[in-house]
C-alpha cells in the first residue's frame, strides 16, 4: 500500500534523527498518544503525566493524524492503539518506522494474539502491552526500557 502521507513534508529526512540527544542535559520524555477513544487518551495522559516526570506532547485519534503528529511535534516515543479509523495502528507504526526510525513505539491494544507481537515487531513496534494489563507495572515499564536505550 503506498503511503498516505509520504512527500507531504519537506522535514522528512531530518526525522531520522529523533529523539535528540543532548549530552548532559536531561529532557524529558516526549510522547504522542494515539487511540480513538478520548477516554483512553485522557487516562493514559494523565497516567503518565502524575507518575513521571515526561511530558504528552500531543494526541492523536487515528493512525494518519498521528503519522502528521510524529513530522510535527517530533516525540520520542508513541503510544499506538491497534484499531484506529482512517489508518490502524501497525500501518501508522510502518509510516513512523519510515519517516522517524528512532522513534520508540509501544503498541496498546485490547487484541494481542501471536500474530500481532510478529506484525507488531515488523511495523518497527518494541512492545505490544494489552489494555486489560496494570498500566504501571507494564507500559510504563515498557516505555522507561525502550527510551532509555
Amino acid at each position: 500500500m503506498p503511503s498516505l502521507v509520504a512527500g507531504l513534508f519537506p522535514q522528512e529526512a531530518d526525522l531520522a534523527s529523533y529523539p535528540p540527544r543532548h549530552a548532559g542535559i536531561h529532557m524529558p520524555l516526549r510522547i504522542l498518544i494515539a487511540d480513538d477513544s478520548p477516554a483512553i487518551r485522557r487516562l493514559l495522559r494523565f497516567f503518565i503525566e502524575h507518575n513521571t516526570d515526561w511530558q504528552v506532547c500531543g494526541e492523536a485519534e487515528n493512525g494518519q493524524i498521528a503519522v502528521e503528529k510524529v513530522t510535527e511535534l517530533k516525540p520520542h516515543a508513541v503510544i499506538l492503539d491497534l484499531s484506529m479509523p482512517v489508518m490502524n495502528g501497525l500501518e501508522a507504526a510502518r509510516e513512523i518506522t519510515r519517516i522517524a526510525p528512532n522513534v520508540q513505539m509501544v503498541m496498546f491494544t485490547m487484541h494481542t494474539t501471536d500474530q500481532l507481537l510478529k506484525d507488531a515487531q515488523a511495523a518497527g513496534i518494541k512492545a505490544v502491552i494489552s489494555k486489560s494489563d496494570t498500566i504501571g507495572n507494564h507500559l510504563l515499564a515498557s516505555l522507561r526500557t525502550l527510551c532509555a536505550a
